[in-house]
């Protein structure tokens, strides 16, 4: 099946944000996903996830949510992240997330639902939203905001609970996590998944094996192939029980 890959600009109260979609050129629509990168942003591997997700029917939706801090690359990386280089890349990265407050999170997230939802090759049903790293928990943050609209969420080796117990009621979604080892102890799996049956989510939570934080992403030492598998495996599940074609 051909993907086409479309650059676009997305209109926010705050401005415009660059974006690029991922979508098969077969003339029909297609549920909508709406991807969150990590931290390091829009690069060419989210763009290689993001088709690969296409591939299997989907609307994808990739905005660079640093957008006020400029356009895409806003932080120049190397090719690959390797350890040697990853704390300077961070510490250039920090000040954006710091600066990325839930206001402004919730603000964008309305942007971007209303503008996925107005493309012509996206389907008019319930949409989801997947994240990864810092982006997992923008996907939360999305989901709760908009329980009729977000019909399944999904979090990749990211900071999930960081909202706490109080955000989770407000989900209708279906939930997939899929914590990395580095991040998160067996006992705070316990809690977390804790909250979770207690909000009443319909959810699977797991911790994939032999992770570090970041295991998705292949220009990273993190890197991890049969988590990266797993991925796909667990997201591409969640995706064909939530989401219809309309």
């Amino acid at each position: 099946m051909p993907i086409k890959i479309q650059s676009l600009q997305i209109p926010t109260p705050d401005g415009q944000a660059d974006a690029f979609a991922a979508f098969p050129d077969d003339g029909e629509r297609h549920p909508g996903v709406l991807m969150y990168a990590d931290a390091f942003g829009i690069r060419p591997v989210l763009r290689e996830m993001a088709r690969e997700l296409a591939g299997h029917g989907y609307y994808v939706l990739v905005p660079n949510f640093f957008y006020r801090h400029g356009p895409t690359p806003v932080v120049e990386l190397p090719e690959y992240i390797g350890e040697e280089v990853r704390p300077a890349v961070i510490a250039q990265v920090m000040p954006l997330i710091e600066a990325h407050t839930p206001e402004r999170v919730l603000s964008d997230a309305d942007a971007y639902l209303r503008f996925l939802t107005t493309q012509p090759e996206a389907g008019a049903g319930p949409v989801a939203v997947t994240g990864y790293c810092i982006g997992g928990l923008l996907a939360m943050r999305t989901a709760a905001a908009h329980p009729g609209q977000v019909a399944a969420v999904a979090g990749f080796h990211g900071p999930v609970g960081a909202d706490g117990p109080d955000s989770l009621h407000r989900l209708t979604a279906q939930v997939h996590f899929g914590h990395a080892e580095t991040d998160l102890t067996p006992e705070a799996l316990g809690e977390l998944n804790q909250a979770l049956d207690a909000a009443g989510v319909d959810y699977t939570s797991e911790i994939y094996p032999g992770t570090v934080h970041g295991f998705t992403m292949s220009d990273t030492d993190a890197f991890n192939p049969a988590a990266l598998q797993l991925h796909w495996d667990r997201l591409l599940s969640l995706l064909g029980r939530t989401l219809t074609d309309s």
